[in-house]
């Protein structure tokens, strides 16, 4: 099992005093070296975090693939198509919001999604789909000729039941049987990560806040560590 650490909330910490540290891109470097199998950052189109230097500067320093996430905003798509991260994931986003609120809507966007997807893979970039562990979504992003999809572990962190696991195990499966490689994250954590981990489907995991916090207490390489051991248990 893969694990993508996201590094956004290092940025956020940095953004709350308007100072120049902490630094997300020497956070990305400790991730690397604690065995990470990427970094994964979210531009925003506010700018709440990460800037467009530390996406630069994380892609010319690590050697592990960098994956950005990204809106269908015109200005972000032209970013990413300028620093060609090895990945795009592209994700829903709303201003106000204080997380990812859900998998984006690849039906209802389809035609700026398919439009997206032809240029990020002309530029040599891996394309990743955001969405829920549904039939539909998923069929969808084999139609449009994505590289993999990552599900939306949102709704199991909340509840954290079993009928939410079989959920996904049926989209991994499905998704699987369609050519896609399987991700998954949001909301996973110390407690409840391996349930998903166990599902042999998925061979990556995206995780970012739990790992953030966990390192405020015992540093980012053992953090990285933990969590690495906890999901190839």
């Amino acid at each position: 099992m893969r694990l993508g650490v996201n590094v956004d909330h290092v940025a956020t910490l940095r953004e709350a005093r308007g100072t120049n540290f902490p630094d997300p891109v020497e956070a990305a470097v400790i991730v690397e070296f604690a065995g990470a199998h990427n970094i994964t950052v979210h531009l925003r189109q506010d700018r709440r975090h990460i800037k467009e230097r530390d996406v630069r500067l994380i892609k010319e320093l690590i050697k592990i693939p960098l994956n950005l996430e990204a809106s269908l905003a015109p200005d972000i798509q032209e970013f990413t198509l300028e620093v060609v991260p090895h990945s795009c994931c592209l994700v829903p986003e709303r201003v106000q919001e204080i997380t990812t609120e859900g998998g984006l809507d690849i039906i209802k966007t389809e035609n700026v999604v398919e439009s997206a997807v032809k240029k990020l893979k002309e530029k040599g970039i891996g394309v990743t789909v955001f969405i829920e562990p549904d039939e539909a979504p998923i069929r969808k992003a084999a139609s449009l000729g994505v590289n993999a999809i990552e599900i939306n572990t949102g709704k199991y962190a909340e509840q954290e039941t079993q009928a939410h696991i079989d959920r996904i195990k049926r989209a991994a499966s499905l998704a699987l049987s369609l050519g896609l490689e399987v991700h998954a994250g949001h909301g996973l954590n110390y407690r409840n990560v391996k349930p998903i981990a166990k599902i042999k489907e998925i061979t990556e995991l995206s995780i970012g806040h739990s790992i953030v916090a966990r390192a405020l207490f015992v540093g980012f390489e053992r953090a990285v560590r933990e969590m690495l051991e906890l999901i190839n248990e």
